[in-house]
């Protein structure tokens, strides 16, 4: 369905990354694979690793940069990676801030700066931004990773109207909570009943549907929330 197509993943060493990136593979994709620790899969030659350190401009301007310019075909990114980060905003220092727009929004900025060119010549391709259902409600403690997807949204909703006449397709998937690593170093994570939390693979389906539907079609914003949203809260 996608054979041989090519797309850079972001956050692909964990989680919802992993998760679409396994699905592109077995849609007979090309995937490269971006983040911090990712490693080659045993036995595919169809994913190429490049790690890559969002934290800072200094880690990934340049390599962002001479992957676009060195990768030939790019059919599109699914822009996954991101971190959390809660707590009152007189909690965060400086840095801390900087920390979490980086790499849940400013370095996925920059990365699209650099394959929109691309695509646009091509005049089709897909952008996916992995949101959250933070990009859509402010929420106690989460001013700093509310405002990072409220801005990662931001960017996808203005691009969609840029790109409408290019044939290149902006779509944005905001997930509720989804059961990952993500939660790991939280205080806080989703109820473990199938009915309280999503799965990686539910953010999959989304994408799937996206990057395999009518060249005509866009799905503009999906939301995906589980049927009942229950919180454990650690300690």
């Amino acid at each position: 369905m996608l054979l041989n197509k090519t797309y850079i993943v972001t956050g692909a060493s964990s989680g919802i990354g992993k998760a679409i990136s396994e699905r592109l593979l077995k849609l007979n994709a090309n995937v490269i694979g971006v983040s911090r620790h990712v490693k080659p899969i045993e036995g595919q030659d169809r994913f190429k690793a490049v790690n890559v350190n969002f934290e800072k401009p200094a880690n990934y301007e340049n390599p962002l940069k001479a992957l676009i310019k060195n990768t030939e075909e790019i059919d599109g990114c699914i822009c996954a990676a991101g971190i959390g980060r809660f707590g009152g905003l007189e909690q965060f220092s400086f840095a801390q801030m900087q920390n979490i727009m980086h790499i849940n929004f400013t370095a996925h900025a920059l990365l699209i700066r650099y394959v929109l060119p691309k695509l646009k010549l091509q005049k089709q391709g897909d952008v996916i931004f992995i949101g959250s259902e933070s990009a859509l409600d402010g929420g106690k403690n989460g001013a700093m990773y509310c405002a990072s997807k409220f801005a990662l949204r931001g960017l996808a909703l203005s691009l969609r109207e840029e790109c409408s006449k290019s044939g290149v397709r902006i779509s944005l998937i905001n997930p509720g909570m989804v059961k990952t690593p993500f939660f790991e170093d939280l205080s806080f994570a989703p109820g473990d009943d199938e009915e309280n939390h999503l799965v990686a693979e539910d953010v999959a389906n989304a994408a799937q549907l996206i990057l395999t539907s009518r060249q005509g079609t866009v799905f503009d914003e999906i939301n995906l929330s589980p049927l009942k949203k229950v919180i454990n809260f650690n300690g």
